[in-house]
């Protein structure tokens, strides 16, 4: 049987960590390539015709902030907890979506977490 971690708070850190480096990174590579979902969709009409140049600069927004979880996690995971509240503010006012926006707000909660754990365990 496997032994029990001594650090289970660091054990989540790193999972978090791993966790926040990928998904934005490769949710920010989808942007430019449809693959897992149409992006635009989520989008209000207020974006118009500037859908898919605005989720162009959101994935590179999202690939920049999962990069710098790998060197600042504390100040990047933030940042990812507030890109994911726009995000969830953004599905609300379309008044569509709310599953996602459930799932975001999970997602969230959990950079905010990885921020408050970057302190201890961080660099």
């Amino acid at each position: 049987m496997e032994r029990a971690s001594r650090e289970p708070a660091k054990d989540a850190y790193i999972l978090l960590r791993v966790v926040f480096i990928f998904a934005p990174i490769i949710a920010g590579f989808d942007k430019f390539f449809n693959l897992l979902v149409d992006w635009e969709q989520y989008l209000g009409v207020h974006f118009g015709a500037y859908g898919k140049t605005f989720m162009m600069i959101a994935g590179v927004v999202e690939i920049i902030a999962g990069l710098g979880v790998i060197f600042r996690p504390k100040l990047f995971a933030n940042i990812i907890g507030l890109w994911l509240a726009l995000i969830i503010i953004n599905l609300l006012i379309l008044e569509d979506f709310f599953d996602i926006a459930l799932r975001d707000f999970g997602l969230c909660l959990s950079a905010f977490a990885l921020g408050r754990l970057a302190k201890v365990y961080g660099r």
